[in-house]
Parts: C-alpha cells; sequence; structure tokens
C-alpha cells in the first residue's frame, strides 16, 4: 500500500490476525509495571475522602474546551490524586487477572501506565512521578532541574508543557493489550487513551481546571525522558493541566 495509515487499518482487521497469545495459554502479563522498593513511594490522598465542587454533566461537557493558559495557582495533592483517580483509578481488582477502573478498555485490559510531570503541586517536589494505579500513590522518577524545558522541547516547543501545574503523560505497555487481541490490540490502545483523556476534560471542570490534550510530540524524544524502549512501551498521549 502507498499509505502507512491504510495498511494499519488493513493489517489490523480481523481476517489478517493470527492467534493471540491468550489463545495459546500463555500467561497474562502483569497489571501494572514492577518498581524498584528502593524508588520513593507517595501515598495519595484517598479518592472517597476528596469532594470536588458538584457539577452537572451536561455543564461539565459544555464548559469543555482545551485550555493552554493557566492561572499561577498550584494544583493540591487532593486535585492531582483525584483527576489521577478519575483518569485510572482502580474500582476492583478480579482475581489479579483484571481491573475494573474509572473508564473502559478493551477487555478490562487497561494497558496504561500514568506518568505526571509536576510543576507546581502543593507537598510534591518538581519534577517526574509515575502512578501506581494499584496502590493510589506515586513512585518518584526523577527531580532534576529542567525537566519540564526538556519535555516542553520534546512537545515541539509548546509552552504550557511548562506553564502549567501538571502534564500526565499515558504510556502504552503494548503486550497487556496484545496478548489478547493480537496486532488488533493497537487500535484498542488508541481508542482507550481518548476514554482516558476525555476524562480528564471533564473531570477538570469540577476543580475549575483546564485541559490541553496534546499528539504532536516527539515521541523518540518522550520515550527517552520517561526512559521506555518506545516499541513494547511507548508515550501514547499526553495532556497538560492547570487552574483556569
Amino acid at each position: 500500500m502507498d499509505s502507512i495509515g491504510r495498511e494499519f487499518i488493513e493489517r489490523t482487521k480481523y481476517h489478517s490476525m493470527d492467534s493471540p497469545d491468550v489463545s495459546r495459554g500463555i500467561l497474562q502479563p502483569p497489571l501494572q509495571l514492577p518498581f524498584d522498593p528502593a524508588q520513593k513511594v507517595i501515598p495519595l490522598p484517598a479518592p472517597s475522602n476528596i469532594r470536588p465542587a458538584s457539577i452537572d454533566i451536561r455543564e461539565a461537557i459544555e464548559r469543555r474546551r482545551s485550555v493552554r493558559a493557566y492561572a499561577g495557582t498550584p494544583l493540591t495533592l487532593d486535585e492531582l490524586s483525584y483527576l489521577l483517580w478519575c483518569t485510572q483509578g482502580v474500582k476492583k481488582v478480579i482475581q489479579n487477572s483484571s481491573t475494573n477502573r474509572t473508564v473502559p478498555s478493551a477487555g478490562a485490559r487497561h494497558a496504561f501506565e500514568t506518568y505526571v510531570l509536576a510543576n507546581s503541586v502543593d507537598g510534591l517536589p518538581p519534577g517526574l512521578y509515575r502512578f501506581l494505579a494499584l496502590q493510589h500513590a506515586l513512585l518518584q522518577e526523577e527531580t532534576a532541574p529542567g525537566l519540564a524545558d526538556r519535555f516542553m522541547a520534546a512537545c515541539r516547543g509548546q509552552e504550557h508543557v511548562k506553564t502549567c501545574a501538571a502534564m500526565f503523560l499515558w504510556a502504552a505497555v503494548a503486550y497487556r493489550m496484545t496478548w489478547r487481541y493480537g496486532e488488533r490490540g493497537y487500535r484498542y490502545l488508541h481508542l482507550d487513551a481518548g476514554h482516558v483523556c476525555q476524562n480528564l476534560y471533564l473531570a477538570a471542570e469540577a476543580i475549575r481546571c483546564g485541559v490541553c490534550a496534546i499528539a504532536a510530540f516527539n515521541d523518540d524524544d518522550v520515550n527517552r525522558l520517561l526512559k521506555l524502549d518506545g516499541e513494547k512501551h511507548f508515550a501514547i498521549y499526553l495532556a497538560t493541566v492547570g487552574k483556569k
């Protein structure tokens, strides 16, 4: 074919698929990437204790728009916890084989790991963190100076990466999805990313925040900053968040 996009659609149709590993009795990958227990883990406020402003769902949908200019007000740790729960929160673990979360996912595979670039969050040193959804906690990845500048450069110079209170970065663990769906699973990764980001947009309205989704980023640069291999584990979608 003369189009990579059309080839992707054609080769992920059902008639082009091989049998996925689940059908061959191969054990599924873990629900969450492992982490070094020597790294700093920061417990987050329990979602059940957080009471954001009540907002009608129709009002949230009507008010939702992409926001790139933010006030200098930091997010609270409660607010960050709330947004993380709304986008990847675990409601139930089912026999260590799947999770029910706050967003839909093909086959309940939930193939994303959420990273947070914290620029201005009360009680949280600026830096890069990974959300441990099963523990509802943050794993401190890096707090070196200049991270926001490096991520802004990787996002083609978009200034709101540096001026936002926090940026969410969703990274796909491909085999978590392809184990069940084979090559067609790559389609589902992109669909699932849309579900997650829309939840962020709507949830942000309850705490007077704006969101701007980012698809214009240099994949290789972002993957390097996140220390991902870019093949089995890669950045798929980003979004900045800040007070309006």
